[in-house]
Protein backbone atom coordinates (compact mmCIF):
# COMPACT_ATOMS: atom_id res chain seq x y z
CA UNK A 1 0.00 0.00 0.00
CA UNK A 2 0.95 3.49 -0.89
CA UNK A 3 0.12 6.96 0.21
CA UNK A 4 0.20 9.85 -2.01
CA UNK A 5 -1.31 13.54 -1.32
CA UNK A 6 -3.08 15.30 -3.82
CA UNK A 7 -4.78 18.61 -3.76
CA UNK A 8 -6.56 21.21 -6.07
CA UNK A 9 -10.07 22.12 -6.07
CA UNK A 10 -12.18 21.73 -2.94
CA UNK A 11 -11.45 18.54 -0.69
CA UNK A 12 -15.08 17.06 -1.18
CA UNK A 13 -14.77 16.73 -4.67
CA UNK A 14 -11.29 15.12 -5.07
CA UNK A 15 -12.25 12.74 -2.25
CA UNK A 16 -15.06 11.69 -4.43
CA UNK A 17 -13.01 11.17 -7.91
CA UNK A 18 -10.04 8.79 -5.93
CA UNK A 19 -12.71 6.91 -3.91
CA UNK A 20 -14.08 6.17 -7.34
CA UNK A 21 -11.11 4.35 -8.99
CA UNK A 22 -10.00 0.53 -8.77
CA UNK A 23 -6.76 0.18 -6.60
CA UNK A 24 -7.74 3.28 -3.59
CA UNK A 25 -8.54 1.44 -0.73
CA UNK A 26 -9.23 4.72 1.18
CA UNK A 27 -9.08 8.69 0.84
CA UNK A 28 -8.31 10.36 3.78
CA UNK A 29 -9.94 14.08 3.46
CA UNK A 30 -8.78 17.67 4.85
CA UNK A 31 -5.88 19.82 4.93
CA UNK A 32 -2.29 19.40 4.02
CA UNK A 33 0.38 21.15 4.63
CA UNK A 34 4.16 20.76 3.04
CA UNK A 35 8.11 21.31 4.84
CA UNK A 36 9.06 23.19 2.03
CA UNK A 37 7.17 26.02 0.17
CA UNK A 38 3.13 26.24 1.31
CA UNK A 39 3.69 25.84 4.78
CA UNK A 40 0.33 27.05 5.50
CA UNK A 41 -3.01 24.26 5.21
CA UNK A 42 -4.76 23.86 2.07
CA UNK A 43 -7.57 21.51 0.61
CA UNK A 44 -6.00 17.65 -0.14
CA UNK A 45 -6.44 14.26 0.63
CA UNK A 46 -4.59 11.43 1.66
CA UNK A 47 -4.85 8.71 -1.27
CA UNK A 48 -3.76 5.16 0.00
CA UNK A 49 -3.64 2.98 -3.35
CA UNK A 50 -2.69 -0.11 -4.38
CA UNK A 51 0.30 0.15 -7.28
CA UNK A 52 -0.41 -2.83 -9.05
CA UNK A 53 -4.04 -2.17 -9.10
CA UNK A 54 -3.64 1.52 -10.11
CA UNK A 55 0.12 3.39 -10.38
CA UNK A 56 1.26 7.19 -9.43
CA UNK A 57 1.63 8.13 -12.94
CA UNK A 58 -2.02 6.90 -13.65
CA UNK A 59 -3.25 8.81 -10.06
CA UNK A 60 -1.27 12.13 -11.12
CA UNK A 61 -3.13 11.99 -14.96
CA UNK A 62 -6.29 11.74 -13.16
CA UNK A 63 -5.52 14.31 -10.95
CA UNK A 64 -4.17 16.63 -13.40
CA UNK A 65 -7.65 16.04 -15.89
CA UNK A 66 -10.26 16.54 -13.20
CA UNK A 67 -8.95 19.91 -11.37
CA UNK A 68 -7.89 23.24 -12.94
CA UNK A 69 -4.25 22.12 -12.94
CA UNK A 70 -3.19 24.78 -15.50
CA UNK A 71 -5.38 28.22 -14.08
CA UNK A 72 -3.83 30.66 -11.54
CA UNK A 73 -6.98 31.73 -9.60
CA UNK A 74 -8.03 33.43 -6.49
CA UNK A 75 -8.48 30.71 -4.24
CA UNK A 76 -5.19 28.62 -5.11
CA UNK A 77 -4.24 29.52 -1.53
CA UNK A 78 -7.38 27.37 -0.64
CA UNK A 79 -6.66 24.99 -2.72
CA UNK A 80 -3.12 24.77 -3.79
CA UNK A 81 -2.60 22.38 -6.87
CA UNK A 82 -0.13 20.21 -6.17
CA UNK A 83 1.14 16.44 -5.56
CA UNK A 84 2.13 16.02 -2.06
CA UNK A 85 4.71 13.13 -2.08
CA UNK A 86 5.88 10.75 1.00
CA UNK A 87 9.65 9.83 -0.58
CA UNK A 88 12.05 10.82 -3.45
CA UNK A 89 10.78 7.93 -5.52
CA UNK A 90 7.35 9.51 -5.77
CA UNK A 91 8.69 12.77 -6.07
CA UNK A 92 10.54 11.60 -9.07
CA UNK A 93 7.78 9.93 -10.64
CA UNK A 94 5.47 12.55 -10.03
CA UNK A 95 7.91 15.39 -11.68
CA UNK A 96 8.28 12.94 -14.80
CA UNK A 97 4.70 12.07 -15.07
CA UNK A 98 3.69 15.73 -15.44
CA UNK A 99 6.18 16.90 -17.89
CA UNK A 100 4.77 13.59 -19.62
CA UNK A 101 1.18 14.79 -19.88
CA UNK A 102 2.19 18.58 -20.21
CA UNK A 103 2.11 18.04 -23.88
CA UNK A 104 -2.00 17.23 -23.49
CA UNK A 105 -2.45 20.48 -21.91
CA UNK A 106 -2.82 23.72 -23.98
CA UNK A 107 -1.36 25.90 -21.12
CA UNK A 108 1.49 25.21 -18.77
CA UNK A 109 0.64 22.95 -15.49
CA UNK A 110 1.35 25.08 -12.70
CA UNK A 111 0.89 21.51 -10.12
CA UNK A 112 3.65 21.88 -8.00
CA UNK A 113 5.50 18.14 -6.87
CA UNK A 114 6.04 18.94 -2.53
CA UNK A 115 6.91 17.01 0.40
CA UNK A 116 3.91 16.29 2.43
CA UNK A 117 4.44 17.73 5.88
CA UNK A 118 1.30 17.35 8.02
CA UNK A 119 -2.08 16.11 7.74
CA UNK A 120 -5.55 17.51 9.45
CA UNK A 121 -8.62 15.42 8.87
CA UNK A 122 -11.43 16.83 8.74
CA UNK A 123 -14.90 17.08 11.11
CA UNK A 124 -16.64 13.43 10.74
CA UNK A 125 -19.74 15.12 8.97
CA UNK A 126 -17.90 16.23 6.05
CA UNK A 127 -15.94 12.72 5.43
CA UNK A 128 -17.16 10.77 2.40
CA UNK A 129 -19.42 14.12 1.77
CA UNK A 130 -20.98 12.72 -2.14
CA UNK A 131 -21.42 8.99 -1.40
CA UNK A 132 -22.85 9.81 2.03
CA UNK A 133 -25.28 12.26 0.10
CA UNK A 134 -25.03 12.13 -3.90
CA UNK A 135 -28.50 14.73 -4.14
CA UNK A 136 -27.25 17.53 -2.13
CA UNK A 137 -27.50 20.70 -4.48
CA UNK A 138 -22.90 20.70 -4.35
CA UNK A 139 -22.77 16.98 -5.31
CA UNK A 140 -25.49 17.16 -7.77
CA UNK A 141 -23.95 20.62 -9.34
CA UNK A 142 -20.11 20.52 -8.67
CA UNK A 143 -19.14 17.13 -7.79
CA UNK A 144 -21.29 15.04 -10.24
CA UNK A 145 -20.23 16.83 -13.39
CA UNK A 146 -16.33 16.02 -12.29
CA UNK A 147 -17.28 12.19 -11.93
CA UNK A 148 -19.07 12.13 -15.69
CA UNK A 149 -15.68 13.50 -16.67
CA UNK A 150 -13.80 10.45 -14.66
CA UNK A 151 -16.32 8.23 -16.21
CA UNK A 152 -15.66 9.24 -19.95
CA UNK A 153 -12.08 9.42 -19.75
CA UNK A 154 -11.35 6.91 -17.50
CA UNK A 155 -14.07 4.54 -17.45
CA UNK A 156 -11.78 1.56 -17.25
CA UNK A 157 -10.41 2.86 -14.08
CA UNK A 158 -13.47 3.08 -12.51
CA UNK A 159 -14.54 0.45 -9.62
CA UNK A 160 -17.82 -0.43 -8.36
CA UNK A 161 -20.52 2.18 -6.74
CA UNK A 162 -19.84 4.97 -8.78
CA UNK A 163 -22.98 7.24 -9.61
Amino acid sequence: MELTGFGGSCHWCTEAIFRSLRGVEKVEQGWIATDGDGKDFSEAVIVHYEPAIISLPTLIEVHLYTHSCTAQHSMRDKYRSAIYTFNDTQSVTAKKAINDLQAEFKEPIITKVIPFGEFKLNEEQYLDYYYRDPDKPFCRNIIYPKLQLLLRQFGDRIGPGIR
